[in-house]
């Protein structure tokens, strides 16, 4: 097996494979990993040392003092425990939660710092360096200037009731339904910007041509379906798939008006009618609730929902076969810069991940800027961001919340108030930075939508925005990018390791199992190096077929058996440092007496498998067929 290598010869390593619970109850075995608690004191200094824990910020105990709903979160499998502590801010009890179902929560709650920033970027292989970003002042000017061109205004795009500022046409949603927008189209705030900061937002460039670690593939089908592909320089790290067909199986993020069906003391949990085929459900720490109303004490979701009573809630899962929708009543809007919590004014971090200069220009700027009713979250992309696109992204942000709230008003019967945008622009608004070499899309449509999406928000990004002309190159895109050969792989259920060895991945119901073998690699010194070795290999390849096949809920490694006690322990902290890398929250737990590991990934919707598949209609999938004659003769 040849080692793939990128065009200056250095070898292209793979990258590992991006929260999240049944959506029902269930009576799955799997362990709770809830975290419980946050975290609240006296901010500290600033120049203060920054406190670090663990690699990948995972497993910090936390006090259980501040959070009202401590004591009924440790019901929900498939969780693990976030971090508490975001430098010189109190972390509110409105802030511990998956703020959407998709990677909005997990990067906006990194940035925040209510999961450490120990967690490197996806991709990352270092700690990003504390670059001094100059001050940026931000001046009224006499006149904006107005964006070039008009990329984009014809037939994708339709002028929304509920907003002054164009949005995607969306034919699966009412016409009076809140659309996510794209704010003012227009690059004037480029003009505040002093020339290295506008350099270093511009990212770098290579023989003219702009460089960068990722490159994004969306490959539009004849049926409709859009397939959207990650790459760290020729290999395949993600792809995911948004369907043309059901709008209901795809609405993580969406907000609807819902009413109690359905209150279940015994459950701890609610079903909600949401105008979908399947109810959504509702736990208790997931329900909003006045902590002096109840004096401190956790309520029981009796006193809190009632049957046919109407309620605001966001999907923070999708629907799963035949469980629904995981719902909560803690609604957050995700925009380029920041995340907006209304009804959580406590609620207020800046990204770790940020420069301690930047961070304190960020406070500065948003001390002018912090809504008195909302609770604000600035997330990475924030970096170097002058104050006017700042004020714009909030201003859009309580419009947005507005028409919610004044739609919900208006409606008596379950429906959908808010719609999150296409997938494809989802995952360029969490992920799309100067670290991205490029976003190659094959349809002309979607072309000009993504384009004059990234000239609205990140208009120093959108030469990194190519249309890919399947009939002038003569083969599709990917091809091109040798995505074809790389998917095929991630659905088998057998993976080669370079050196020999191999993986079998095979999924259950109830929990994924993967087996290390040896296979081909013989070694060459001793049986206890070769094993080690092997199961170095086979914990970077695990981190990323999880991402690339998008595995979720309960997994079980069984590594090969290794006596020494310090390899058992470096292997355990390969695969952590592997899944490190992964936006989607994970736990890992020690190798056990039986060489096997335990581990749990956020499932937020099907996987790669699932969404590419459909179970065999003559064995029901089960893999075998029952030979009739045997059972006739049983008679």
């Amino acid at each position: 097996m040849t080692e793939d290598k990128f065009p200056d010869g250095s070898p292209a390593t793979p990258t590992p494979a991006t929260p999240s619970n049944e959506a029902e109850p269930s009576n799955s075995s799997e362990p709770s990993t809830d975290s419980t608690t946050s975290s609240a004191g006296t901010p500290p200094r600033s120049g203060s040392p920054r406190r670090r824990g663990r690699r990948g910020g995972r497993n910090r105990n936390r006090s259980s003092a501040t959070h009202p709903n401590a004591g009924a979160r440790a019901s929900e499998s498939n969780d693990t425990p976030l971090d508490t502590d975001i430098e010189g801010d109190w972390r509110s009890p409105e802030a511990d939660r998956g703020l959407t179902s998709d990677d909005i929560a997990t990067d906006a709650r990194e940035d925040a710092g209510l999961i450490s920033s120990d967690k490197p970027k996806i991709g990352d292989s270092r700690p990003a360096p504390q670059v001094a970003i100059p001050e940026v002042v931000s001046e009224p000017k006499p006149a904006r200037r107005r964006r070039r061109g008009g990329r984009g205004r014809g037939s994708s795009q339709t002028n929304n009731p509920n907003t002054s500022s164009p949005t995607p046409a969306r034919a699966d949603a009412p016409d009076d339904v809140v659309r996510s927008d794209y704010g003012e189209v227009s690059s004037s705030g480029l003009d505040d910007l002093d020339e290295a900061t506008l350099a270093r937002r511009k990212g770098r460039t290579r023989k003219g041509r702009p460089a960068g670690r990722y490159t994004m593939c969306v490959h539009v089908r004849d049926n409709g379906h859009v397939h959207t592909a990650l790459l760290e320089g020729r290999v395949l790290i993600e792809h995911s798939v948004s369907g043309a067909g059901d709008p209901d199986t795809s609405i993580d993020g969406n907000i609807y008006l819902g009413r109690v069906q359905n209150v279940l003391p015994g459950m701890e949990a609610a079903f909600v009618d949401i105008a979908t085929p399947k109810n959504g459900v509702i736990y208790t720490r997931d329900v909003a609730w006045d902590r002096n109303e109840f004096e401190g004490q956790t309520p029981k979701i009796e006193g809190l929902l009632k049957n046919g009573q109407n309620v605001i809630v966001q999907v923070t899962k999708n629907p799963i076969g035949a469980k629904g929708a995981r719902l909560t009543q803690e609604v957050s809007l995700s925009g380029r810069f920041v995340v907006m919590v209304p009804n959580a004014s406590d609620t207020y971090g800046i990204s770790k991940r940020l420069p301690d200069n930047e961070r304190k220009r960020l406070r500065r700027i948003l001390d002018g800027l912090r809504p008195p009713d909302a609770g604000l979250i600035v997330r990475t992309a924030a970096e170097g961001a002058s104050a006017d696109e700042l004020e714009r992204d909030i201003q859009r942000l309580r419009q947005q919340w507005e028409q919610i709230s004044e739609l919900a008003k208006r409606s008596n019967s379950p429906r959908l108030l808010y719609q999150e945008p296409t997938l494809v622009l989802r995952l360029l608004r969490e992920e799309f930075t100067k670290e991205y070499r490029g976003v190659v899309v094959d349809n002309r449509e979607l072309y000009e939508e993504v384009k004059t999406y990234i000239e609205a928000v990140t208009p120093e990004l959108s030469e990194r925005i190519e249309y890919y002309d399947e009939e002038a190159e003569g083969i599709s895109v990917f091809e091109h990018w040798h995505v074809q050969e790389q998917l095929l792989k991630a659905l088998d259920r057998k993976v080669w390791l370079p050196s020999g060895g191999s993986l079998i991945v095979e999924r259950t119901e109830a929990l994924t199992v993967i087996d290390v073998n040896t296979g081909k690699n013989v070694g060459k010194s001793n049986l206890e190096e070769t094993v080690y070795r092997n199961n170095l290999e086979a914990a970077a390849e695990v981190a990323r077929q999880l991402r690339l096949r998008d595995i979720g809920g309960i997994i079980v490694i069984d590594f090969i058996d290794m006596e020494i006690r310090a390899n058992r322990i470096r292997v355990t902290e390969a695969l952590r440092e592997a899944l490190a890398r992964d936006k989607t929250r994970t736990e890992v737990f020690e190798i056990s007496d039986l060489g096997l590991v335990e581990m749990t990934r956020k499932r937020v919707s099907e996987g790669l498998i699932e969404s590419m598949s459909q179970g065999c209609p003559t064995c029901d999938g089960r893999g075998y067929v029952l030979d009739e004659t045997m059972l006739a003769e049983m008679q």
